[in-house]
């Protein structure tokens, strides 16, 4: 049975009020176009819903029963309607970020703050990942958008925005005093104690890759989760960190560490946004995009 779902609306209007003229009212229709509309459902169900009555129409017995059924669907489309609104009018909604310990500390959590100050009511998931597997989560569909850095791989559909600037160094302590200061090939780091981050991470493919294009292997004595623990790793001495400047800036500040210098440049990376260019982002998650943009700009 193939029943206009305007016709569904007139009915749940015309059962709510009591009134066929207080329904053309709420539904801004005329009288006529009302009262034809609940012809037309009786015809196709073959039977009446409605009875005249001095003060308007009442529900028959067939009427109760379909707008037990016609009241909570069309409210609950009702609920969902006005749900969409809030979310358009950010007092409610989620937004799911993909984000690394590195972009979200070192880019992401200012703007996070700013964020949750402005629209309180929204909520934030953030994932955190490597950007191989931020990558993933968002072709998967589990976040809106991630926050990595580069080197990385990614497919044509995913939309790649470079929004700063980052520069990589290796960081040592007083064991290794007799290095400060004191420029160094990348080679001589074949025969020192390294400590880097996993495979895994972009920011270990990237220096392989750049040591590799100048014949350099790493051995690595410590390979771990977190450039935080490199710093803390470094400073007891275990070894040569390597890590983006900024995890370390307090140390080389303070004199606990100092930074190794070399005779070749390591090229500087970036952090990026990447979203999905068909998947479109919520209102809450373009508003936080905003926010970035402009501090950006």
């Amino acid at each position: 049975m193939n029943i206009s779902l305007e016709y569904y609306k007139i009915f749940y209007y015309v059962a709510r009020c009591s009134s066929i003229t207080l329904a053309a009212q709420k539904l801004s229709i005329s009288q006529p176009a009302v009262s034809q509309g609940v012809r037309q459902l009786e015809t196709i169900l073959g039977t009446r819903l409605f009875v005249r009555t001095p003060k308007g129409v009442r529900l028959t017995a067939e009427g109760e029963v379909l707008y037990s059924y016609v009241s909570r669907g069309y409210e609950s489309i009702l609920a969902g309607e006005n749900k969409v609104r809030q979310m358009l009018n950010m007092n409610m909604g989620e937004i799911r970020i993909g984000a690394s310990d590195m972009t979200l500390q070192f880019y992401l959590l200012p703007y996070l703050e700013q964020f949750h100050e402005r629209f309180p009511k929204i909520k934030v998931s953030v994932t955190n990942a490597p950007t191989p597997e931020t990558l993933r989560y968002l072709r998967e569909g589990k976040i809106d958008f991630g926050v990595v850095s580069t080197p990385l791989s990614a497919p044509k559909e995913i939309q790649i925005s470079a929004v700063k600037e980052i520069q990589d160094l290796f960081v040592a302590g007083p064991r290794f005093s007799h290095l400060k200061g004191r420029p160094l090939h990348f080679k001589a780091l074949e025969d020192l104690p390294i400590i880097c981050l996993e495979k895994s991470t972009s920011t270990r493919s990237f220096i392989d890759q750049e040591l590799a294009s100048h014949s350099v292997v790493l051995q690595p004595e410590f390979e771990l989760a977190t450039s935080d623990m490199i710093v803390q790793f470094a400073i007891r001495n275990l070894g040569i960190g390597y890590v983006m400047k900024e995890f370390a800036q307090s140390q080389l500040t303070s004199g606990e560490l100092f930074p190794l210098t070399f005779h070749e440049k390591l090229p500087k990376r970036h952090f990026c946004i990447v979203t999905e260019k068909k998947a479109p982002l919520s209102t809450a998650a373009q508003k936080l995009l905003e926010i970035t943009a402009a501090e950006t700009q």
